[in-house]
């Protein structure tokens, strides 16, 4: 064991490497007896893929470059495909990115076909969660179609895609479902007897996690929905989730007490103080699945999801054997075989198979592999800290840690506040080499499930209702005060960083509090006034109105909270991380930001990547981003970082 400044560690987890494992599988579903998956491409400029896993466990590509895979709905995304068995072979139904149309593919033939005609009318027609009705000939999923050009000019309904390709040129050939009386619907779930429809519906200014509608249609003869009525949800009830059980009940998920929890034609399943659901960012999310023999396969937990069997008679759950302890919301069901996605501390996201039937887990696809030497993986803790007021703040706290190197005697490491974005999400407690990267090099890491966190309850959720920017501020400088005031951290050397709405955080906190030192800035929400009038999408153009409180009721505080309007204050050198390419988070809210920083002296940097969105994707922008926020960490902590281009910061 030798000696090292905490930050200079050698280590062999270098950007790219961390670059590489970006990502995770997804979107899980079986095709006859195979299980397919979407799967993320980083070297192959971010795209995602199609993967299939034979019935001998060989995995191949569906579709190769420049193909795919990702639906732009509401711009997060929802599930981009679907696939059904031909006698001659499976035919897969897909979302492509770059134009948005939906194709038909069989595997091994010619070129996929377009199925749905583009439009030239803003950002044009979308589509997301296509299921297959090969009795009907069609494909029946989400549209979203844009009206003009404003991200507000947008409807969307059900529709029914004719799977011949007669409407590929031909926007009148799509038939739809119902009509656009709702601003937002997830795809429609069909009844086992094929005569009713479920999905949920919900209108601005609410988000899904505050409240949505479950409504039920009668199906026609003819394929028409009929007499669609609302059987549960409202404004103050959130359901996350529904689908349809083997003997015609309806199951979903609601949070009408406080908990994401299941019920059956309205009778609570499984009581309990612990979430069965979670926030909708995707369409077509799943926490639950039902079984042919009346058994629910389920994600749950307080804090972790984790994967679970749900006997609805009794109650009781059992969950799955295995070093998985979080799941992603991606499940499927087959008979008895039940396909997820599972990562823990020590092992990154793999697609799992649980047979019921043995209560046998195992890894079948995207397997976990060291690519380095466990012994520089992180040890991570669960901690609850107690912010302003008493209340409980939970948090993962990654120490630095390496099998050859510790710091010097009397030194405390530096450490950085990590923000999630969301900011109604959560930090998962999964093995991340992007956190390796830091607590190899002795730098610790602190991922703060602020309040507004999910995971917890919508009491736990709700703290954050019209106090985003002081909650999420304040619960991060608490725990980074902890950390200090306990030994663990430096605390002349604490840093906050965030994407998104953690980008948020991260510049609200240096503008609000002087704990940091320095801070990473991620394609962020700056100037709250311009976002909420029109700089971002349809989806959250109107978060605002619960995160803030309503514009027209409140407009100073748009002022007071934003971090342009304070740029005066921030005194700490900071790295702002910016895609061209957002529209979520557009580069004017950091252009407008970086105007009132001018000529004040504080160091920082500003890079922009072309052909990112939110969210970096390409593993050559990813490798940049790491390696100039560790620079900014060596200036501002005073270490050494062999190896890594100095990052130039200008004032």
């Amino acid at each position: 064991m030798q000696t090292l400044a905490y930050g200079s560690w050698p280590s062999p987890i270098d950007a790219a490497l961390a670059a590489a494992h970006d990502g995770r599988p997804d979107d899980v579903g079986f095709v006859g007896d195979e299980v397919w998956w979407t799967a993320p491409r980083p070297a192959e400029g971010g795209r995602r893929t199609l993967v299939r896993r034979h019935p001998d466990g060989t995995e191949e590509p569906v579709l190769p470059p420049p193909w795919n895979v990702r639906s732009r709905v509401i711009e997060y995304g929802g599930r981009p495909w679907t696939a059904l068995t031909t006698p001659t072979g499976p035919l897969v139904v897909f979302v492509n990115f770059a134009d948005q149309r939906l194709y038909a593919y069989e595997p091994g033939g010619a070129e996929p076909r377009p199925l749905t005609p583009l439009s030239p009318v803003g950002g044009g027609l979308r589509w997301a969660e296509p299921q297959a009705r090969p009795e009907r000939g069609e494909v029946w999923c989400v549209l979203e179609e844009f009206t003009g050009d404003g991200p507000g000019d947008v409807r969307r309904v059900l529709a029914a895609v004719p799977l011949d390709g007669s409407a590929a040129g031909d926007r009148g050939a799509v038939r739809e479902l119902t009509d656009d009386r709702h601003r937002f619907v997830t795809g429609p779930r069909v009844s086992p007897d094929g005569q009713r429809a479920a999905w949920l519906a919900w209108d601005h200014p609410r988000m899904p996690w505050d409240g949505t509608e479950l409504l039920v249609a009668d199906i026609g003869t003819d394929g028409t929905f009929r007499d669609a009525r609302t059987v549960a949800g409202g404004p103050e009830e959130s359901v996350a989730q529904a689908d349809w059980a083997p003997d015609g009940s309806l199951l979903y998920a609601s949070d009408r007490t406080g908990w994401w929890n299941l019920y059956r034609d309205g009778r609570p399943l499984c009581a309990r103080e612990e979430e069965f659901g979670g926030p909708l960012w995707k369409l077509g999310q799943r926490w639950f699945a039902p079984l042919d023999n009346g058994l629910i396969a389920v994600l749950h937990g307080r804090g972790a999801a984790v994967l679970g069997i749900l006997d609805p008679e009794t109650g009781e759950v059992v969950d799955a054997a295995g070093p998985w302890t979080e799941f992603a919301a991606t499940l499927a069901a087959d008979g008895e075989r039940v396909v997820s996605v599972g990562a823990g501390p020590r092992s990154a996201y793999e697609v799992v198979e649980l047979d019921t039937r043995t209560g046998r887990a195992r890894v079948i696809g995207a397997p976990h592999e060291d690519a380095v030497d466990p012994a520089h993986y992180p040890e991570p803790r669960i901690r609850t800290f107690t912010g302003p007021g008493g209340r409980d703040v939970h948090a993962h706290v990654y120490p630095p840690r390496h099998p050859a190197r510790t710091g010097p005697d009397g030194e405390l490491p530096p450490y950085v506040i990590w923000a999630h974005g969301g900011p109604t999400s959560r930090s998962p407690l999964v093995l991340d080499l992007e956190i390796a990267y830091f607590t190899s090099r002795g730098i610790g890491v602190a991922e703060v499930n602020y309040g507004g966190s999910t995971g917890h309850g919508r009491e736990y959720r709700n703290r954050l209702r019209e106090q985003w920017g002081v909650v999420d501020v304040e619960d991060c400088a608490a725990v980074a005060r902890a950390l200090a005031d306990e030994g663990t951290a430096d605390p002349a050397r604490l840093a906050v960083r965030g994407g998104s709405a953690g980008g948020w955080t991260a510049a609200a906190s240096l503008t609000a509090t002087d704990v940091y030192a320095c801070g990473t800035v991620i394609y962020p929400i700056l100037d709250l006034t311009g976002w909420g009038t029109g700089e971002t999408h349809d989806f959250e153009s109107q978060y605002l109105e619960s995160l803030i409180g309503p514009l027209a009721e409140v407009p100073d505080r748009y002022a007071e909270r934003s971090p342009t309007e304070h740029a005066d204050r921030v005194r700490a050198p900071f790295l702002l991380l910016q895609g061209l390419d957002d529209v979520i988070c557009p580069p004017v809210q950091c252009e407008r930001f970086l105007a009132r920083m001018a000529g004040r002296g504080v160091p920082h940097a500003y890079l922009t990547f072309e052909g990112e969105g939110h969210g970096f994707r390409r593993a050559e922008t990813m490798v940049r981003a790491l390696e100039a926020e560790l620079s900014l960490y060596a200036q501002a902590f005073g270490f050494e970082a062999p190896g890594v281009p100095t990052l130039e910061l200008t004032e």
